[in-house]
């Protein structure tokens, strides 16, 4: 959701040059949503202001233009900030997945996420659905100790969240968690595997800004075009390397990648 503005504006504007369809809501009575990134050491944190991002309604989506696209959809991705936002459309979208035998995608994107119990039971709510779930280390040992597990071991955690039962017709979840310049852990049907990242010297490092987005876009685009997991994965790698690489969330003209 964003608001009637020059900020709202310039997100209009640059999806569109990007080729990005995006169906925005708009709220006339609130300002558009800003984020403003500190760099510190070349990592980085995020001070945000939600504003119009934070008045997104159900009844949006399920208006007949936007139910389109999602019932036409075959990939479906949720951030578990829209959790704070919106639970009422996930429930939606994993719901139509299911009904259509699409593809549901999660990310747990932030440690307080899974700490807060209502964002967690909803997130729980959500997982029977959930084919690919996605997340960093630190978020995943943030859920183990919510939840009493009593263990900061990623693999394990992420072998147990592979294991919450699907719905009846459900492939097997793969729950995906990166771990920075460590491997990709991938869990499914309690079964880890690694995945390597691509290393990079210190010095061709800039900032760590939008890098578990990167990853995630990556492997969604690798998905997409058929990939397995180690395809996905490896295209998420790439795209992480590559926006360290940059200052802020920005790419060279060309991917530098082929399928």
């Amino acid at each position: 959701c964003i608001g009637d503005d020059d900020f709202g504006k310039t997100l209009q504007a640059a999806c569109k040059e990007d080729g990005v369809q995006a169906m925005y809501m708009v709220d006339k009575s609130t300002p558009t949503g800003k984020c403003a990134v500190t760099i510190l050491d070349k990592e980085r944190s995020l001070t945000t202001e939600l504003s119009a991002a934070n008045n997104y309604k159900a009844s949006h989506l399920q208006e007949p233009a936007q139910m389109a696209v999602l019932e036409g959809a075959k990939i479906v991705y949720s951030a578990g900030f829209f959790i704070t936002v919106s639970p009422e459309s996930m429930d939606i979208a994993s719901a139509k997945t299911v009904e259509k035998g699409a593809v549901y995608c999660l990310n747990l994107s932030a440690p307080f996420i899974v700490q807060v119990p209502p964002f967690r039971a909803q997130l729980e709510k959500l997982l029977p659905s959930v084919d690919y779930l996605f997340g960093n280390e630190d978020e995943a040992r943030a859920y183990a100790e919510a939840v009493g597990w009593e263990t900061t071991d990623v693999e394990f955690i992420a072998t147990r969240l592979s294991l919450v039962p699907m719905k009846a017709g459900k492939p097997p979840r793969k729950v995906v968690i990166t771990q920075g310049c460590d491997p990709t852990v991938v869990a499914v049907r309690g079964s880890v595997t690694k995945y390597p990242v691509v290393a990079l010297p210190q010095e061709k490092l800039v900032d760590t800004n939008g890098a578990g987005d990167a990853f995630v876009g990556g492997f969604l685009a690798a998905l997409a075009k058929g990939q397995d997991v180690a395809g996905c994965c490896k295209a998420g790698a790439h795209a992480a390397s590559i926006i360290i690489q940059h200052s802020g969330c920005t790419y060279p003209p060309s991917p530098g990648y082929t399928f």
